[in-house]
């Protein structure tokens, strides 16, 4: 499968005009990402991610914050990593961006109201990648929340794939930010970024309930406790 390519079971209704949007934006707005994320200075890099990864076959469940998105855009898309979107058509957006940034990505959304929004099939196929090879990014509390909860998604693709999970966390000296549900943070340019890649979690295939449930808890432990030391370096509490 291309590392260029977004697959989306169901095809949105799109106008002819913002078709022509979604072929001009995206790359420049992923361009000015890409450029603003060159700017900020690592002060700090906690744990050996290359090892980790060079030990697992090169493929992980990489897990952070949906507010800790914005510097993670530079680090997944390079690696090229397998991201799940939204298929309404914000998501459409969101991909074309995402596409531009070198990520890989299935498309399908939570079930709300008993309806699946296609994010069952999206997490079938986001569960074959990576049996495949390639390696997931999760925004664990996202899209919409409870803020720095773990959801159980990232737990089960780890159980079923046997890629471990990792938590990457980052914090900065300066950042705007965003007036949303998590108070999402998008570094200033040339702030100064103290990052941790965290130790793997595994999960046994054959886990019980209750033993994923202490998987999860552990997991938004580490998380916690990784993104208050990353804030801490910078005297911050985002």
């Amino acid at each position: 499968m291309s590392s260029r390519v977004c697959n989306m079971k169901k095809t949105l209704r799109i106008p002819w005009w913002e078709k022509i949007l979604l072929a001009i934006i995206p790359p420049i707005v992923a361009g000015l990402m890409k450029l603003l994320c060159l700017t900020y200075r690592i002060v700090h890099i906690e744990g050996d991610r290359r090892k980790i990864l060079e030990k697992h076959g090169g493929r992980a469940v990489f897990c952070t914050w949906h507010q800790r998105m914005f510097y993670h855009f530079h680090f997944f898309g390079s690696l090229h990593v397998t991201m799940m979107i939204s298929a309404s058509k914000d998501g459409e957006w969101a991909s074309k961006i995402a596409h531009w940034l070198g990520f890989k990505c299935v498309r399908g959304s939570t079930r709300k109201k008993n309806v699946d929004k296609g994010g069952k099939n999206a997490m079938e196929q986001l569960i074959e990648m990576v049996k495949q090879g390639e390696s997931a990014g999760m925004l664990v509390d996202g899209p919409t929340g409870p803020e720095r909860k773990v959801k159980i998604g990232s737990i089960l693709i780890a159980q079923q794939t046997g890629a471990p999970l990792l938590s990457e966390m980052w914090g900065c000296k300066s950042a705007w930010v965003v007036k949303s549900w998590d108070r999402y943070l998008i570094p200033k340019p040339f702030t100064k970024v103290y990052v941790i890649h965290g130790e793997p979690i595994y999960v046994p295939k054959d886990a019980s309930r209750e033993e994923l449930e202490e998987i999860r808890l552990h997991l938004e432990k580490i998380m916690n406790e990784d993104v208050k030391k990353c804030d801490e370096h910078f005297g911050k509490d985002w």
